[in-house]
């Protein structure tokens, strides 16, 4: 999973990013800091893969782990080439989703490009940026579906939706929000890549102060949920102070600030959680002496698919699965015990996947 952190110069973007990744991405009080983009590699926390590392005391522990890319501040007329904005829409085709961090506090010590903070106006600057893009893409295809339709009908369909979405994409709206549960609008949005129609998780940046009493009451953080509430976006608040300040923490040490500060998890995890339900992702656990690790999935996926994660020759090969929930292993408390009692299953080629099941495949190649 490859996510793209992207904001206007000087929100909090970088220093979130640093954070959580602890890359070291350069921040600076002045626009465009950020040109290269900065990859960062984060594991994905998982209580119940610590569990497993536990039982199994393994010679190699391995989570899942999710890509984070920190994308060059945008302003106005990226779209056109201002600023660095060829570079950053190319990063952000990239990207399966948008982390968009939006500023929603005040400070005298931290320039904002446009004067003064306004989270709406932020939030449209780079949405217009996004959909000015998706115009002139779905304006080329619908120019050749339109001419299509005389050679072939099918072509009818297509070129009616695209000819809707042009219309909600003239009006400022971003092509997630475009609402047709149609097969012909379902094919055109699957086959199109609108830069507007990735999902987008809101990171509402807050001070220390807000974020810990006041976040119901944050006028800026209000104005985020009802953009995102009618773009069917996700909203996430973080302070990313808080979040630099236990980046470099021990284990142990995070969880004692985060107690003090009456917080039960850091916005990574959060923020990580929320990605992973936009995603439509969940994880499969294998574990072992040799091995304990997450694996990522769709929901939905089979297992010979799910089992392809591993290897190609695992799904080639598919006999079945052995699986059992996570809370069955642990409450028996080995496989052995699990398998005794008749917890572990056998399961075929149709088998659905669930998040927490812990798998062992079974293949001939």
């Amino acid at each position: 999973m490859k996510l793209g952190i992207v904001g206007l110069p000087n929100v909090g973007k970088s220093t979130l990013f640093n954070a959580i990744t602890n890359a070291g991405a350069e921040s600076a009080n002045y626009p465009f800091c950020t040109i290269e983009p900065n990859v960062g590699v984060v594991a994905v926390p998982d209580k119940r893969l610590d569990k497993l590392a536990e039982m199994y005391d393994p010679d190699k522990y391995t989570p899942a782990v999710i890509e984070f890319v920190d994308i060059a501040g945008l302003v106005k007329g990226a779209s056109k080439g201002e600023g660095l904005g060829n570079k950053f829409l190319a990063n952000i085709r990239e990207v399966d989703a948008i982390i968009h961090v939006v500023r929603c506090f005040e400070s005298t010590e931290i320039i904002h490009v446009d004067g003064e903070i306004g989270p709406a106006r932020d939030i449209e600057t780079i949405n217009l940026e996004l959909i000015f893009s998706d115009i002139e893409i779905v304006q080329r295809r619908l120019d050749k579906a339109t001419k299509m339709i005389k050679a072939d009908k099918k072509y009818a369909g297509e070129a009616e939706v695209l000819g809707a979405l042009l219309k909600h994409l003239e009006e400022g709206k971003p092509a997630r929000a475009f609402a047709d549960d149609s097969d012909d609008a379902k094919e055109v949005l699957a086959t199109t890549p609108l830069l507007s129609g990735k999902p987008v998780i809101y990171v509402a940046n807050m001070c220390e102060d807000d974020f810990i009493n006041n976040i119901e009451t944050n006028q800026y953080y209000k104005q985020v949920c009802e953009i995102a509430k009618a773009e069917n976006a996700r909203v996430v608040p973080i302070c990313a102070k808080i979040e630099e300040e236990i980046s470099d923490m021990s284990k142990e040490d995070k969880a004692m600030f985060l107690a003090e500060l009456n917080l039960t998890e850091s916005g990574l995890d959060r923020l990580i959680v929320q990605s992973y339900d936009l995603l439509g992702l969940i994880s499969y656990l294998t574990a072992g002496k040799q091995e304990v690790r997450a694996w990522t999935i769709s929901k939905g996926t089979k297992a010979p698919q799910a089992a392809g994660k591993i290897h190609s020759d695992f799904e080639k090969g598919f006999i079945r699965a052995e699986v059992i929930a996570f809370d069955d292993l642990v409450a028996c408390g080995s496989m052995t015990a699990a398998k005794e009692k008749g917890l572990v299953r056998s399961e075929g080629k149709e088998y659905v996947f669930q998040d927490g099941d812990v798998v062992l495949f079974r293949f001939n190649v």
